[in-house]
Order: structure tokens, then sequence, then C-alpha cells
């Protein structure tokens, strides 16, 4: 009998602080503890544009009789350093996700650029064979999907270097 009183008294603390528990994970689950810390901050962040062929890889003044370029390697560079890069596809786009634990929006905004090394000329042969396209960070805004809250940027406009 003492023994089934136990187990009853368990349960009924178990279901007593199970709401509290919850309360205090912030109500994200799995995240434990994170959920409270993270929940305002972005989950994800995403940098996608399209890169067109021409000779600043920007659309032109009509953007959909403007040649976009394909298989264009597009390198995420911080501090000189390369940290991600993406491969445009046949319409020019190319997406790039990085978690947010490993840089701050901040420093990718002040500290850090889009740079295409891929010859212009692979994609017109009237383009120049040296070179690439290099632009800075914008933050456009933000999504929410279920429970990620993705951070959204592109580039502020390819310019043409001959490094």
């Amino acid at each position: 009998m003492a023994l089934k009183s136990l187990l009853v008294l368990g349960l009924l603390i178990g279901c007593i602080a199970l709401p509290c528990a919850q309360a205090q994970l912030g109500g994200l689950g799995g995240l434990g503890g994170l959920g409270g810390l993270l929940g305002p901050l972005f989950s994800l962040l995403r940098i996608q544009g399209i890169l067109y062929c021409t000779p600043n890889g920007n659309a032109g003044a009509n953007a959909t009789a403007t040649p976009v370029f394909p298989n264009a390697l597009v390198q995420l560079q911080c501090g000189g350093n390369v940290v991600s890069s993406a491969t445009t596809d046949n319409s020019g786009v190319f997406s790039m996700l990085l978690d947010p634990i490993n840089f701050l929006l901040s420093t990718l905004l002040s500290g850090c650029k889009l740079a295409v090394n891929t010859p212009l000329a692979s994609c017109n042969a009237t383009l120049p064979s040296l070179g690439g396209l290099v632009s800075d960070l914008q933050f456009i805004g933000s999504t929410v999907a279920g429970l990620l809250n993705i951070g959204n940027m592109g580039p502020t406009g390819f310019r043409f270097s001959a490094n």
C-alpha cells in the first residue's frame, strides 16, 4: 500500500512539474535552455541572389532580356578567407545557408563580401577573361518558417574587379 501511495504521489508531482519545465525551456521542445536564448535570434542566415552575364554582373535596364551567368562559383569571403561558396544554377541563382552561431549578421554586413572569380568570358566571349566580380552584402529581411527565423541577405550590386 505504501508503494502504491508513493507511485501516485510521484505521478502527481510529475504532472505538476511538467508545465513548469516546458515554460522554462521556452516551449521549444528539444532545444532545451537554448530555446529562450535563440528565440529572438535568427535560426539560419541565407545569402541569395541572381548573377547576370554582364560586365558588372547586374541586370540591365530590361532585366527579363539580360542573360544570366550559369555555373559560376560565388564565394563568401570574410577577412580574405573563403567561408562559404555556391555555384549558380542554369537561371543564374545562387544560395548559401549559414549557421548564425558561427556568423554574426553585423560581421557579415561589415566584414564580408561576395566574390565571383569565374571569368566573365565563360558566359560571353566578348567580356573580359581576367578579373572577377565583387559585391558587399545587405540585409533584406527575415522569413519565419515554422520555428525557424531565416535572416535573408543579398548582394548590394556586383562590380567588376580587375584583380
